[in-house]
């Protein structure tokens, strides 16, 4: 196995600093070669490219906007009739990101409507979910980059969140069938998946098999035949 390589999430690490520009020269200054961001298009892009080109850091990993995040949203890729409004923010992220030379952007699912079930919503939300990845695959493709759909833990992280499972997603996965779109999964919060181990997780779907990538302590699922290695 390869040894593993960490970079700082300055949207959650450096937080005593108060923008994305001073906490990637701390990550830097901290030993950091690689950082990763949730949401930066309230950033000034040109500061954003200086500071990283000085600090001399790689940006490794964007998110899709979460919508509002004041009235509950956190991310809009599942969500029914938001569909118009994540692939503008999917569009303003690819051109962040290309300018950054970033080749990764999480696709964020996001929760299950106020007031709906998880099994009354599940079956629309999945289709969404499908159309938007399909449409952000070719979005991406075009630009050579990675799309990344993540689970979230609903028993201690966030119980409403759609994509709560790494077999729920590798499912997702099979039937979005693009090859750029893939399964990243936090290795601190997935040491164990529902049912086994990451490495079990892996021997089961056959589609699938663990890599390191310059993420931080991420284990991202590819499908079989990437060109990524």
């Amino acid at each position: 196995m390869a040894p593993l390589k960490f970079c700082a999430n300055v949207s959650w690490i450096f937080t005593e600093l108060p923008d994305l520009s001073r906490r990637i020269q701390a990550a830097a200054a901290a030993g950091f070669q690689a950082v990763e961001a949730a949401w930066i298009l309230d950033s000034n892009l040109q500061e954003l490219q200086r500071v990283k080109e000085s600090a001399g850091v790689e940006l490794v990993l964007l998110n899709t906007p979460p919508g509002d995040l004041k009235a509950g949203d956190l991310g809009l890729g599942a969500v029914p009739g938001r569909e118009a409004e994540f692939r503008r923010g999917l569009d303003q992220t690819v051109d962040f990101a290309k300018a950054l030379n970033c080749k990764r952007i999480h696709l964020m699912a996001g929760r299950i409507p106020a007031g709906s079930s998880r099994a009354s919503a599940a079956r629309e939300m999945e289709a969404v979910f499908i159309q938007n990845l399909r449409y952000a695959a070719d979005v991406l493709q075009k630009e050579e980059m990675t799309g990344l759909i993540e689970p979230i833990n609903t028993r201690i992280t966030d119980p409403t969140y759609f994509l709560d499972s790494p077999h729920q997603a590798a499912e997702i996965l099979e039937k979005v069938g693009q090859p750029n779109i893939k399964l990243q999964m936090v290795s601190a919060r997935r040491r164990t998946v529902r049912g086994g181990t990451v490495s079990s997780f892996c021997q089961k779907h056959k589609h699938a098999r663990a890599l390191e990538q310059n993420c931080p302590h991420k284990v991202v699922l590819l499908t079989e035949g990437s060109s990524e290695a």
